[in-house]
C-alpha cells in the first residue's frame, strides 16, 4: 500500500447563509472503506458532494494521490476517477438500462450507435452486480426503485474508478441485493479502489467498513477503526446521547378489520392478493425487490388501475370505490411513498403547504384559506413530530431527508387517516429521526389506526410489526404472527415464489 493516502481533505468547510461544514479533515487509503456516519443534516452529503465536484468548498484543501485536487464539476471529478452514487438517483427514466449505463461510453461506428454491442456491454456490467436477469433494453422507468439503485451503482463502475462514494446505497435493497453489493465492494477493495460509504444502518457499517468517521452539526467528531466502535458508541458520537431505535411493544391488541383486499390483481406484478388489516395494527409487508409490495400499495391507494379484485373498508361487504388517490384519501387512506422527493413532497413549497395539502378544508372557510389557523395547526404537528427547521415557512427542499420524511408524516397526521400505507418509511433516515417516526407509528396504532408497512429491512419489520405478510413473485405467500417468524423463515418465504417458478422453467431465481 502506498504511504501517500489516496485522498486527503484538510480544513474543509462550506457556508451558505450559515456554516454547514467547518474545519473537517479526512484521509482515505487505497482499498479502504471509510464509513461516514451522522444524523440527517450533520454535513455528510455536503462533504461528499465537495469531494465529488458537485459543491465548491468555501475553504480547505484536497489532494488525490498527493496532487492538488479541486474539481470544477462532477464531470471533472469523474475524469480523475472520483465517482459518486447519490441517494437521489440520476438515471434518465425514458432511456433503457443499457443507454443509461453506457451514456458516456456509447459504442459507435461511423457516428452510429452499435446497439447490439451496447446491450452486450450493459449485460456484462449488470452481471457484475448480480442483475443479469434484467433485459438491458428495458426502460429504466419501468424498474422498481431497488433495481434502479443497482443500475445507478453499475453505471458508476463503468470505466476508471479510483474513489467511489456510496450515499445510502442499500436504502432500497433487500438482503439478497445487499449481499451482491457487498461482494462488489470487496472486489473493488482488492483492486485498490477507496470507498466512502454513507449509511444509517449501523450494522452494515460494521460489516463493510474498515474505519468509521462521525460528523455532528457540520464538524468532525472522531474517526475510529470499525473493530473498536460498537453501535452504541457510534450513536453517542452522532447524537451526543443514547437513542433507542424501536419502541418497546406494549401489548397492542388489534381491533376490527379496517381494510381488506380480495384477489387484488394487476398483471404479473400483483396476483390475487387477499389480506386483512385491523385497527391498531402494524402489518409488515416483506419480500424481495420486485416482489410486488409497492405495486400492491399503489393498487390500494388508487394510483394504479387493478385488473380484478376488490377493496373493502371497515368490514363492509360492499367494495369500496377507489379509482384514484383522491378518492382513497377521501375514504381515509393515506400513503407515504418510497420516493419522498419526486412523489411525496412539493420541494419548492413550504412545510406549511406540504403538511396541509391533503386536508385543505380544515384550514379554509368558504373556499378561502385561513393562514393563521393553518400556521397554528401545522405548528402543533410540527412540534409533535419533531421536524427540525427554521420555521413552518421553510421550503421542504431545504430540509434533510429525515426531516422531509417527518413532513410527509405530518401531512397524514393532519388528515387523520384511519389507514396509512407506508412504503419504506425510514429509507435514508438517521437513527434519531427513525426513532421519532417509530414513536409516531406507535402513537397512531394506540389511536386505532391501521398501518400497512413495506420495508426491505427485515429486522425493522420484526421489531415493530404485529404481523408480517410476505410477498414473492407478485403473490402473498404467507402471513406470520408475532412470535412465529424468524429472519430465516421470512427469507425462505420471500424466495419461495421465485424458486417454484425457476423449477418449472429452468431459469435461475432473481439475484
Amino acid at each position: 500500500m502506498s504511504p501517500i493516502p489516496l485522498f486527503r481533505g484538510e480544513n474543509l468547510g462550506k457556508s451558505y447563509i450559515t456554516p454547514v461544514l467547518s474545519e473537517v479533515g479526512l484521509e482515505l487509503r487505497e482499498g479502504e472503506v471509510l464509513a461516514l456516519a451522522g444524523e440527517n443534516g450533520a454535513g455528510k452529503s455536503t462533504l461528499t458532494k465537495i469531494i465529488a465536484g458537485l459543491v465548491r468548498p468555501t475553504e480547505g484543501e484536497m489532494h488525490l494521490r498527493g496532487a492538488r485536487f479541486h474539481p470544477a464539476s462532477r464531470q471533472d471529478a469523474e475524469r480523475h476517477g472520483v465517482r459518486m452514487v447519490l441517494q437521489e438517483l440520476g438515471l434518465i427514466p425514458t432511456l433503457s438500462v443499457a443507454e443509461n449505463l453506457m451514456l458516456d461510453h456509447m459504442p459507435n461506428l461511423g457516428g452510429f450507435i452499435r446497439r447490439e454491442r451496447m446491450n452486450e456491454l450493459a449485460s456484462r456490467q449488470m452481471a457484475v452486480i448480480g442483475l443479469e436477469h434484467i433485459d438491458p433494453r428495458t426502460p429504466v422507468g419501468q424498474l422498481g426503485l431497488g433495481h434502479q439503485q443497482m443500475v445507478e451503482i453499475a453505471r458508476n463502475l463503468v470505466g476508471d474508478c479510483q474513489l467511489l462514494i456510496l450515499d445510502e446505497p442499500t436504502a432500497m435493497l433487500t438482503s439478497r441485493e445487499i449481499d451482491h453489493l457487498f461482494s462488489q465492494i470487496a472486489g473493488l477493495k482488492r483492486r485498490g479502489v477507496g470507498i466512502i460509504y454513507i449509511s444509517h444502518r449501523l450494522d452494515e457499517l460494521q460489516q463493510v467498513a474498515d474505519r468509521v468517521m462521525v460528523l455532528r452539526d457540520g464538524r468532525h467528531i472522531g474517526t475510529r477503526p470499525i473493530a473498536e466502535a460498537a453501535q452504541n458508541d457510534i450513536v453517542r458520537m452522532m447524537v451526543g446521547h443514547d437513542v433507542g431505535e424501536a419502541p418497546a411493544l406494549t401489548g397492542r391488541v388489534p381491533g376490527a378489520v379496517v381494510l381488506e383486499t380480495r384477489g387484488l390483481t394487476r398483471g404479473k406484478a400483483v396476483q390475487g392478493v387477499s389480506l386483512q388489516l385491523r385497527s391498531g395494527e402494524i402489518l409488515g409487508l416483506a419480500g424481495l425487490v420486485g416482489a410486488g409490495r409497492t405495486e400492491l400499495l399503489r393498487l390500494i391507494y388508487g394510483a394504479d388501475r387493478r385488473d380484478s379484485g376488490t377493496i373493502h373498508l371497515d368490514g363492509s361487504a360492499a367494495p369500496a370505490r377507489i379509482a384514484s388517490p383522491m378518492s382513497a384519501v377521501r375514504q381515509g387512506i393515506g400513503l407515504v411513498t418510497e420516493d419522498r422527493k419526486t412523489q411525496g413532497l412539493l420541494l419548492p413549497l413550504s412545510i406549511r403547504i406540504n403538511a396541509t395539502l391533503a386536508n385543505i378544508r380544515a384550514v379554509s372557510r368558504r373556499g378561502w384559506l385561513r393562514p393563521a389557523e393553518e400556521r397554528a395547526q401545522v405548528g402543533r404537528l410540527h412540534a409533535l413530530v419533531g421536524v427540525r427547521s427554521h420555521s413552518v415557512e421553510q421550503p421542504a427542499g431545504e430540509l434533510s431527508g429525515g426531516n422531509q420524511q417527518k413532513v410527509v408524516f405530518t401531512r397524514w397526521l393532519h388528515r387523520d387517516c384511519r389507514v396509512l400505507l407506508l412504503d419504506e418509511p425510514t429509507r435514508g433516515v438517521d437513527i434519531g429521526a427513525r426513532s421519532d417516526i417509530y414513536a409516531q407509528m406507535e402513537r397512531l396504532a394506540k389511536a386505532g389506526k391501521g398501518m400497512l408497512m413495506v420495508s426491505s429491512d427485515l429486522r425493522e419489520l420484526m421489531d415493530i410489526c404485529d404481523r408480517i405478510a410476505v410477498m414473492s413473485a407478485g403473490r402473498l405467500v404467507k402471513v406470520f404472527e408475532r412470535g412465529e417468524w424468524t429472519q430465516q423463515a421470512l427469507l425462505e418465504a420471500a424466495f419461495s415464489g421465485y424458486l417454484g417458478a425457476a423449477a418449472a422453467t429452468g431459469a435461475p431465481p432473481p439475484g
